[in-house]
C-alpha cells in the first residue's frame, strides 16, 4: 500500500459524484495536497444537467475549504476540459503551486440520453468533446511535467459504455471506448518513462449523472427511483448499483501498482466479465 503523503494529486471533476469520492480516499490514504479542477460553466447546455451551470467549481471550492480545515493544502482550479488553454492553465497553476503533479485522476464528464436519430450536432459535440478529447487534453497537459520527474500516475475514466453499447447512448459509448483506445495507446507511449495510464469503468453508480439519466429514461407511470432500480437490475448481473468508493478503490489500485499499465479496470457488478 502507497503512502500518500507528500504527493500531489489533481483529480477533475473532484468536487461532486465519483470524483469527489476520489479525493476522499486520497485524503485517507494521506494525501496532503491536492488540485481538485471543475467548471462553473460549459458552452454546451446538452449534458445530464439540461443547463449551462453545472456548478462544478463552486462544488470544488466547498471540498476545497473543507480539506483546508483538515490542514491539507488543496486548490480548487475553474478547469474547462474542453478548453486547451483553460486545461493548460490547470496543469500551471497546480504545478505552480505544488511543484509537481504526482497522480492525474481524470474523472470529469458528461452524457445525455438521446437516440442517435434525434441526435444534434451540439448533443454530440456537448459529450464526445468533453469525454474523448477532454481526456486527450488533460493527459496530455500533464505529460511533459511528469516526465520531468520520471514517474507519474495517469487514471482515466471510461465507462462500461466503453465497452458495450447501449440504445439511446450511441454518443456517450462512443465517447467512451474512445477513452479507453486513447488510454491503452497512450501508456504504450510512456512505458519507458516511469508512467502508467490505466482506466476504471465504472457501472451504474448514484450520481447527479444517473439520477438524471433514470429521469430520461422512466417508463410510462414510473417514477425515477423505479427506473433506477429497473435499470440497475437491468444492467448490473449482481443486481446492485456501485458506489463512488468502490471507484476509488480502483484509482488506489492503479497508484499502488507501478506494473500495471494500459489497462481498464472494470468497477461494474459483473456487467463487462
Amino acid at each position: 500500500m502507497t503512502l500518500l503523503k507528500g504527493k500531489v494529486a489533481l483529480v477533475t471533476g473532484g468536487g461532486t459524484g465519483i470524483g469527489k469520492g476520489v479525493v476522499d480516499a486520497l485524503v485517507e490514504r494521506g494525501i496532503d495536497k491536492i488540485a481538485i479542477a471543475a467548471a462553473d460553466f460549459v458552452d454546451l447546455a446538452a449534458n445530464q444537467y439540461k443547463t449551462k451551470n453545472i456548478g462544478g467549481y463552486t462544488a470544488a471550492k466547498n471540498v476545497c475549504a473543507d480539506l483546508k480545515k483538515k490542514g491539507i493544502d488543496a486548490i480548487a482550479i475553474e478547469t474547462d476540459v474542453t478548453k486547451p488553454a483553460s486545461v493548460k492553465n490547470m496543469v500551471k497553476e497546480t504545478v505552480d503551486h505544488f511543484g509537481q503533479i504526482d497522480y492525474l485522476v481524470h474523472v470529469a464528464g458528461l452524457i445525455t440520453c438521446k437516440p442517435v436519430v434525434d441526435l444534434t450536432e451540439e448533443d454530440w459535440d456537448s459529450v464526445v468533446n468533453t469525454n474523448a478529447k477532454g481526456t486527450f487534453l488533460v493527459d496530455q497537459s500533464v505529460i511533459a511535467q511528469m516526465k520531468k520527474q520520471g514517474d507519474g500516475r495517469i487514471i482515466n475514466f471510461s465507462s462500461i459504455a466503453g465497452k458495450s453499447g447501449y440504445a439511446n447512448l450511441a454518443h456517450y459509448c462512443a465517447s467512451k471506448f474512445a477513452v479507453i483506445g486513447f488510454t491503452i495507446s497512450l501508456a504504450k507511449e510512456l512505458l519507458h518513462d516511469g508512467i502508467t495510464v490505466n482506466s476504471v469503468a465504472p457501472g451504474i453508480v448514484p450520481t447527479q449523472m444517473w439520477i438524471d439519466l433514470a429521469e430520461s429514461l422512466r417508463l410510462p407511470g414510473e417514477t425515477r427511483e423505479e427506473s433506477y432500480k429497473r435499470n440497475v437490475e437491468a444492467m448490473i448481473p449482481q443486481g446492485i448499483d456501485q458506489t463512488a468508493e468502490d471507484m476509488a478503490a480502483a484509482v488506489l489500485f492503479f497508484i499502488d501498482n507501478p506494473h500495471v499499465t494500459g489497462q481498464t479496470l472494470n468497477v461494474d457488478g459483473g456487467c463487462c466479465c
